[in-house]
């Protein structure tokens, strides 16, 4: 199967494992926060969500793992950003964000 405008349609599989990178609260939140301030490093996150370096180290992993942020190294720096599936996901959090039962 292909779809034009982003290549073969995925699997329910492959959609599972984006589904799964964004299934906790603060990959949620670290997606939204990386569309707000692109290149943040992990310090930047970690110091705007207030949480573990090592929690959010993790969430950052799990993330990229499920292809939806990019990983740039700088020295002894991680520049996080969208990757294409991550700016789709943005996308509907924050359309699905704005919504209520009475739309």
């Amino acid at each position: 199967m292909y779809n034009g405008s982003v290549g073969k349609i995925k699997t329910p599989k492959q959609m599972e494992k984006h589904l799964k990178g964004i299934s906790n609260h603060y990959r949620i939140a670290i997606l939204l926060l990386i569309d707000k301030n692109k290149n943040i490093t992990l310090d930047g996150i970690i110091n705007n969500l207030k949480a573990n370096g090592k929690t959010i180290g993790e969430h950052t992993r799990r993330l990229h793992n499920a292809g939806l942020i990019n990983k740039n190294y700088y020295g002894n720096y991680v520049q996080h950003s969208l990757s294409p599936y991550g700016r789709k996901f943005v996308a509907f959090l924050k359309s699905f964000q704005n919504t209520s039962l009475n739309t």
